[in-house]
């Protein structure tokens, strides 16, 4: 499956060394801080990995970080614990994102939420784990990722939390919306194309901080 479609000019790297992070501001300061002294330490001890976007002067636009946790099955909602055992749960984390204030409003949040988003799947593809776990940074940020179908932990008013299955059918459910709509657009254009020729990113959702 593809990954998410950025706007022109636009790439997606893994961090290296020569990325300019330190001239990375999102108006946040915990967040510009993470990319510039911690983000690529951490991923060299195999402890996250950290994905810039890049501009067209290959500058950061943007960035998320990846890592996985554990969550303590107590927290989880009954209906979602009920059938897993009563231990620590392996969980996919998007531990850290932001957009350098110069490019807000462009949309590269969302579209950098949603390649956190679709690198979780496929990750669960080969590395197994039940939800994918964010810390809100506040109300507003909370109300935002509710509407991506992020469920509160009991307890953790901050802290939400999506099932890994129900991430699954959300990215079924995005493929065949999207393939219908490219077979309308093709259609109208008079071009035929083959069942299952199309790929898509999978759907926006958002995340915040892992507060460890």
């Amino acid at each position: 499956m593809s990954g998410v479609r950025f706007p022109d000019g636009f790439r997606l790297e893994r961090l290296v060394k020569a990325h300019p992070r330190k001239t990375f501001a999102s108006g946040q300061a915990d967040v510009d801080d993470w990319l510039k002294t911690k983000a690529l330490q951490h991923q060299d001890k195999h402890l996250s990995v950290t994905k810039v976007l890049l501009d067209d002067s290959s500058g950061i636009a943007g960035y998320f970080t990846l890592a996985t946790g554990q969550v303590d099955f107590g927290d989880l909602p009954a209906d979602v614990a009920k059938k897993l055992p009563k231990r620590m749960l392996p969980v996919a984390v998007l531990a850290w994102l932001g957009v350098s204030a110069a490019k807000h409003g462009q949309g590269l949040g969302k579209s950098l939420l949603a390649q956190a988003l679709r690198d979780c799947h496929e990750a669960g593809q080969t590395f197994a784990f039940i939800a994918v776990i964010l810390d809100c940074i506040d109300d507003k940020a909370k109300a935002f990722y509710r509407h991506f179908d992020f469920t509160e932990l009991p307890g953790h008013p901050y802290r939400l939390f999506i099932p890994v299955a129900q991430l699954e059918t959300s990215s079924r459910s995005q493929v065949r919306r999207r393939h219908i709509s490219e077979l309308i657009c093709r259609r109208r254009e008079g071009i035929r194309i083959r069942p299952g020729a199309v790929s898509v990113p999978a759907r926006h959702c958002g995340v915040r901080g892992w507060r460890r």
